[in-house]
């Protein structure tokens, strides 16, 4: 099968590479990146920078003509920051075909509009194409998926079969592909982690250990089912692939970007200087300040996400910060 893979960062490159090395029902895979040259950069000498050591196979074609990475192809695999989904993805919509099934790997909420990558498309997309997206989520690390590690993921669809494509076209004996309807659980677990993941950095940094770690990591658990079950997500979800399993990866996990943007606020450097020396994009960061946003919006209580949105966008001091959760008033743990 033809495929397209929209950006050519680490999980990009990672998904490009695998799905075009199915044991069964190998690819060829289209993998667009958004400078040129970056893109004649990668075809030639077939690795990206943000993924040294995996090197992309003869069916991997790297272009930077988004029009030409998608006409015609039955899967659109788009691993876009989501404050570019908008964007990138208006430009492609008239290159779609209408049996296009778009998969959206990009974990965020859009500031301003507050909007989840599905929603986004709903925007955007013919009735149709909107319909059968699908969004992949769950804990997976680039790296670890490139060395051939075994992963499980979660493919959420409102559309079964659009689902069950994807996980028949895309997933292989290392990489399980689990489906479900829940498309708003899944979004949110994806975008949530990444906040507690700069949140569980933040503790770490500041050397609170491993108690206050697991703390942090349960209650931004109950965070997420508590908006989730408000915006109408199956709360089941958040004890899946897509809510415990990525939070426990990316907050634990040396490789999480946004774990490590954590640790740096909780050693004392600024968040301006931190996102400067970095390479790639961290989500939480901005995902921090649209979830704040969001869960004032339909007032619903959580008090870590207020807590990492005052440090990232406030300049709280982190140690005060994270103490004032402590400091809170007593209350059932289910509430």
């Amino acid at each position: 099968m033809e495929i397209a893979v929209l950006g050519a960062g680490a999980f990009g490159t990672a998904l490009a590479k695998i799905f075009s090395e199915v044991p069964a029902r190998p690819h060829h895979v289209t993998l667009w990146c958004r400078r040129r040259d970056a893109a004649e950069e990668i075809a030639r000498t077939r690795v990206s920078p943000h993924l040294p050591g995996a090197t992309l196979g003869e069916t991997v074609t790297v272009t930077h003509e988004l029009e030409q990475a998608v006409a015609g192809k039955p899967i659109v695999v788009a691993v876009i920051p989501s404050q570019s989904t908008r964007e990138v993805l208006g430009q492609a919509a008239p290159s779609l075909s209408a049996e296009t099934v778009l998969v959206s790997a990009s974990k965020g909420i859009e500031q301003g509009t507050l909007a989840t990558m599905d929603q986004v498309y709903k925007e955007l997309l013919p009735g149709r194409l909107a319909e059968r997206a699908v969004f992949l989520s769950g804990p997976t690390f680039a790296k670890e998926l490139v060395q051939g590690l075994p992963a499980a993921i979660v493919a959420a669809s409102h559309t079964v079969e659009s689902g069950l494509l994807v996980q028949e076209q895309l997933g292989s004996e290392l990489l399980r592909i689990y489906t479900t309807e829940d498309v708003t659980g899944v979004e949110l677990g994806g975008a949530l982690k990444n906040v507690y993941a700069i949140g569980a950095g933040i503790s770490d940094g500041l050397g609170f250990g491993h108690n206050t770690r697991a703390a942090m990591i349960t209650r931004g658990l109950a965070e997420m089912a508590r908006i989730g079950a408000r915006l109408g997500a199956n709360p089941l979800t958040f004890a899946g692939l897509a809510g415990i399993g990525d939070l426990v990866l990316t907050c634990t996990g040396d490789l999480s970007r946004n774990r490590q943007v954590g640790l740096e606020l909780g050693r004392g450097r600024k968040i301006a200087d931190i996102i400067a020396g970095m390479n790639a994009v961290a989500e939480g960061v901005k995902t921090a300040k649209a979830a704040h946003d969001l869960a004032r919006r339909v007032g619903v209580e959580m008090p870590i996400v207020d807590v990492i949105y005052r440090i990232i966008e406030l300049g709280a001091e982190p140690r005060e910060a994270v103490g004032s959760l402590m400091k809170r008033e007593l209350k059932p743990e289910r509430h």
